[in-house]
């Protein structure tokens, strides 16, 4: 647990230092017409493990945001990046510690997997 916090208080830190870096808020349809454009988008989901079994979107890598740090070099440099989690707050920040690390196109899905669902888009289980 106290791995956790901690983890979460440097993705805080670097998030809050990476504000201004390169990072958009989008809204899961612009993310719905980002993927659909075949620009070899990585779709990421920051949220928990049991979250993801619940439901996840198609094609996406589950890196829970306690992770991201340790797991970062699977996260590629070269493609646009999609940041989604259940409303936005966890992938917000995972975003802005994205674009601290230089990458250049990284959106976080502002309304998360929620906002997803209830614009009707289909979801895994």
């Amino acid at each position: 647990m106290r791995l956790t916090a901690v983890a979460c208080a440097i993705v805080i830190v670097w998030a809050t230092l990476a504000f201004a870096a390169g990072e958009k808020n989008i809204s899961s349809r612009e993310a719905k017409g980002l993927l659909s454009k075949g620009k070899n988008v990585f779709l990421l989901d920051v949220r928990t493990p049991d979250e993801y079994r619940q439901a996840h979107l198609r094609g996406a890598v589950l890196i829970p945001v306690n992770e991201i740090e340790r797991r970062l070099r699977e996260v590629p440099k070269n493609r646009p990046v999609v940041v989604y989690c259940a409303v936005g707050s966890r992938s917000g920040m995972v975003a802005g510690y994205l674009a601290g690390k230089g990458y250049s196109e990284v959106y976080n899905m502002s309304d998360g997997i929620v906002g997803w669902y209830r614009s009707g888009f289909s979801i895994e289980h």
